[in-house]
């Protein structure tokens, strides 16, 4: 009987440590390391978010900062999750994922860190110069199929896009797409340097790309007689073009403030300029 007594006791402690989280704070397993700060999403925000990290490292001692890509769908979910502290983003969150984050008890807040334009690019060998938008919706709906009806040579339109997990194939569809149906024999990509590797080596490939992409192996078109730049994001005549986010629960605290404030100063907004973004300060 003093046995039974003496078990029943105990299960009674434990029920109330676990329902009550008593004690449970002071735990080595469920404290989180300070110095360690993870960050994952947009492959457009990728290279200011891996530069930057660098560079906080340098500064600071002690501090581990883990980056990685994987769209920006994927880094909100990942916040959403409690797996990430911030979720890079190249799009605005939706208003699911903001239902899903508060049944989860998480708060997205956006903090915005750059801007960018959207790149129209094709291969090098393409005489196309330059595109309007409703030509760019009628290639990607599948309504134009072939160069020569811009004017170009005969070769058949190779379309490649973004996978639906990116920001950018979101702003995308929202700017250019527009409610049409993208066509269904479209080359998904997971990244923007698989977009560029593609175009590179194709003749007839078109798709597009963040501006901190460009480079000699892909030809950037002109979008409704503007020049996709920093200086047209910043004027607003490039009309392809979008804020870039790192998403935190709640307002920034702790180690992600700390990193993000680095983004946002002087230093963190060169290297947005140097990575081939627009800053925002």
């Amino acid at each position: 009987m003093k046995r039974f007594k003496k078990m029943a006791a105990i299960v009674a402690v434990a029920f109330l440590i676990a329902s009550t989280g008593a004690f449970a704070w002071d735990w080595p397993w469920n404290q989180k390391d300070e110095n360690k700060l993870s960050i994952q999403g947009s492959t457009t925000v990728l290279p200011i978010a891996q530069k930057a990290a660098e560079d906080f490292m340098k500064d600071n001692s002690g501090v581990e900062i883990s980056v990685r890509g994987g769209g920006s769908g994927v880094g909100i979910a990942a916040l959403v999750d409690g797996a990430v502290d911030i979720g890079d983003a190249s799009r605005p969150i939706k208003t699911k994922e903001i239902i899903a984050a508060k049944q989860k008890g998480i708060n997205p807040v956006g903090n915005v860190v750059a801007k960018d334009g959207i790149a129209v690019v094709v291969n090098p060998l393409n005489p196309i110069k330059e595109i309007s938008i409703d030509k760019l919706q009628a290639i990607y709906a599948g309504e134009i199929k072939k160069w020569s009806e811009l004017g170009g040579s005969s070769d058949p339109i190779v379309v490649v896009s973004r996978d639906s997990s990116s920001g950018t194939f979101e702003v995308f569809n929202e700017l250019v797409l527009k409610g049409s149906k993208l066509r269904d024999d479209a080359i998904m990509t997971v990244s923007n340097r698989e977009v560029a590797e593609t175009i590179k080596n194709t003749k007839g490939a078109i798709g597009y790309i963040g501006l901190a992409f460009l480079s000699s192996s892909v030809k950037p078109l002109d979008v409704e007689g503007v020049k996709p730049s920093n200086a047209t994001v910043v004027s607003g005549a490039y009309k392809l073009a979008r804020p870039l986010f790192m998403y935190t629960n709640g307002e920034p605290s702790g180690l992600a403030k700390q990193f993000i404030d680095f983004v946002m100063s002087p230093a963190g907004q060169k290297i947005v300029n140097e990575v081939g973004y627009v800053p925002v300060k």
